[in-house]
C-alpha cells in the first residue's frame, strides 16, 4: 500500500472516531491477552467494534474482544483498545500499528500499554507484574520501514527513553504506596505464535531479556515516532526456565493474567490521574 493511501485511511478512521466521541482525549490504553478484567476500573461511555471503524484491522485472537472504548478513569477521559492485533495473525507491522497511528491523529499524547509475557528472569513468578524499562526487537519487522510521513515524526526517531523515565518513577511510587510488588526489566519481542524452545529461552536470557512476548514493540515504536509518552506493564503468565520448563496452554495464560489483573487495575487507577 502506498503511504498516501495509508495516511488517508488513518485520517478517515480518526475522523469517524472523533465524530462519535465529543470529549478530547489525551490518554490511550491497550489491553493485552487476558487483561480484559482491567475494564472493571473504567466507566464505559461508549464502545465501537473494530469492524465498524473504517480500515481498522480486526483482532482474531480468542482473548481479545476487539472494540474501541471511550470511557473514564475517575475524571480522566480515555480511549481503550480492548484487544490488539499481532504480526503472527498475518498482519504487517504497519497494519498492527494502525490503531496507534489513529491515536496520534486524535492528538493522544500518552499511551499505557499492557501485555502478557513469559518470564525469563528466574526471580519472576507467574502472576508477577513487570514495569517495562526497555525492549529488544527480535520480530524482524519494524512499522517505520518504508517512506516516512514527516507530519507524523522524524525519519530516525530517537529511542533512548522509549518508556518515559518520569512515568516509570510515578509507577514505582504508586506501587510502593499500594504495597504492590513491581519488577522492572527488559521486554523482548518475537513474532510467535509458537512458544520458545529451551535453547531459545536460554539465548534470550543471555541477551538481557527479563520477559518475552509477541506484541508491544511495534506499537511503542510508532508511539515514540508520533511523540507519545509511553508507560508499559507486562504480566508474567508462565515461567520460562529451561531446566524446569513445562507445557502451557492459552487458557492457562489467560487465567494467570486474570489472576494478576486486580493488582494491575489498582495500580493503573492510581497512576492514570497523574499522567
Amino acid at each position: 500500500m502506498e503511504l498516501s493511501q495509508y495516511v488517508s485511511q488513518v485520517d478517515e478512521a480518526s475522523s469517524f472516531i472523533r465524530d462519535r466521541f465529543a470529549e478530547n482525549v489525551d490518554l490511550g490504553i491497550i489491553l493485552g491477552t487476558g487483561l480484559d478484567p482491567l475494564m472493571d476500573s473504567i466507566e464505559v461511555v461508549q464502545s465501537i467494534d473494530y469492524e465498524d471503524i473504517p480500515h481498522f484491522p480486526h483482532s482474531t485472537v480468542e482473548s481479545h474482544s476487539g472494540s474501541l472504548v471511550y470511557g473514564k478513569v475517575g475524571s480522566r477521559h480515555v480511549l481503550v483498545l480492548r484487544g490488539r492485533m499481532h504480526i503472527y495473525e498475518g498482519y504487517s507491522a504497519r497494519e498492527v500499528t494502525f490503531p496507534i497511528r489513529v491515536f496520534g491523529a486524535l492528538d493522544i499524547k500518552n499511551l499505557v500499554v499492557s501485555n502478557a509475557s513469559g518470564g525469563i528472569n528466574t526471580a519472576y513468578r507467574s502472576g508477577d507484574i513487570m514495569l517495562i524499562e526497555d525492549h529488544i526487537n527480535l520480530m524482524g519487522h519494524n512499522p517505520l520501514e518504508g517512506e516516512n510521513h514527516a507530519d507524523w515524526g522524524p525519519r530516525f526517531p530517537d529511542m533512548s527513553d522509549p518508556y518515559i523515565t518520569e512515568l516509570r518513577v510515578l509507577a514505582r511510587e504508586k506501587a510502593a504506596e499500594l504495597g504492590i510488588t513491581l519488577h522492572e526489566g527488559v521486554y523482548l519481542a518475537v513474532v510467535g505464535p509458537n512458544l520458545e524452545t529451551r535453547a531459545e529461552y536460554q539465548m534470550l536470557g543471555r541477551m538481557g531479556a527479563d520477559v518475552v512476548g509477541m506484541s508491544t514493540v511495534p506499537e511503542v515504536l510508532v508511539a515514540n515516532h508520533m511523540g507519545m509518552r509511553v508507560l508499559a506493564f507486562s504480566i508474567v503468565t508462565d515461567e520460562c526456565f529451561p531446566d524446569t520448563l513445562q507445557p502451557i496452554s492459552l487458557q492457562e495464560v489467560i487465567a494467570a493474567a486474570a489472576k494478576a489483573s486486580p493488582a494491575l487495575t489498582s495500580l493503573l487507577s492510581s497512576i492514570i490521574p497523574h499522567i
